[in-house]
């Protein structure tokens, strides 16, 4: 990407205004200074203290119109459920052994982990590896299932899981740029219609101080929310 070119895209954004969420979405676009089809990501700025646990965010969202982008989906499960989440469509399925391979490699390629209740005793091993990519499946955002292909199927139609990063922001893939300007604005105002129910009860004060719209190769867009 041009750095000329990425400085022009940039001149068209007011830093200091926000905006308003059709406005925001019609400059993501139109400042995407990527030459190919680019993320659209949201960015939100949370009033959280991530230093104690108990404020930290987790849960999902199913998306209107999905996010645009392929998850690796990685499952965690007994010899008899195995099978089932192959059919699915999952990209990675295992038990034990896929658990000692983590623990001894420290690798894997996935965008989300599902495991199964039986298995959850035995991903212990590997909690210090997956929980800070934060890949542990847990019952907040639904990851910790017995039903395998309904768990699958909701991620491949778009379902989110939603968590905070170590500075307590939130980052969602909300579509690609040349996406019609209403299925993104549909996707954001599903995401912020759910933000609010996720807060910690131990969270005091602005729960939501504000959120920025960009695009892969793109300027921030601070919108009016």
């Amino acid at each position: 990407m041009s750095s000329t070119r990425f400085t022009k895209k940039k001149a068209t954004v007011d830093a200091k205004k926000t905006y308003p969420l059709d406005e925001a979405v019609a400059l993501v676009k139109s400042t995407s200074a990527a030459r190919f089809d680019g993320t659209v990501e949201v960015h939100v700025n949370l009033g959280i203290d991530t230093g104690k646990s108990d404020q930290n965010v987790r849960g999902s969202t199913m998306l209107p119109h999905g996010s645009g982008k392929t998850k690796k989906i990685m499952v965690f499960a007994e010899s008899a459920k195995q099978e089932e989440a192959k059919s699915a469509g999952a990209d990675t399925v295992g038990g034990e052994e896929l658990i000692a391979e983590i623990k001894n490699t420290g690798k894997f390629d996935a965008d989300v982990a599902i495991a199964t209740p039986a298995m959850m005793p035995k991903l212990a091993s590997v909690a210090k590896i997956l929980g800070p990519k934060g890949l542990m499946p847990s019952p907040k955002n639904q990851t910790i299932t017995p039903n395998l292909a309904a768990a699958i199927a909701e991620l491949k139609k778009g379902k989110m899981t939603i968590k905070n990063d170590p500075t307590g922001n939130i980052h969602v893939p909300v579509g690609k740029v040349s996406w019609d300007a209403l299925k993104l604005i549909e996707n954001i105002r599903e995401l912020l219609s759910v933000l609010p129910k996720l807060k910690p009860s131990s969270s005091k004060g602005t729960f939501i101080k504000s959120v920025t719209l960009s695009s892969t190769m793109g300027p921030g867009i601070k919108i009016n929310f």
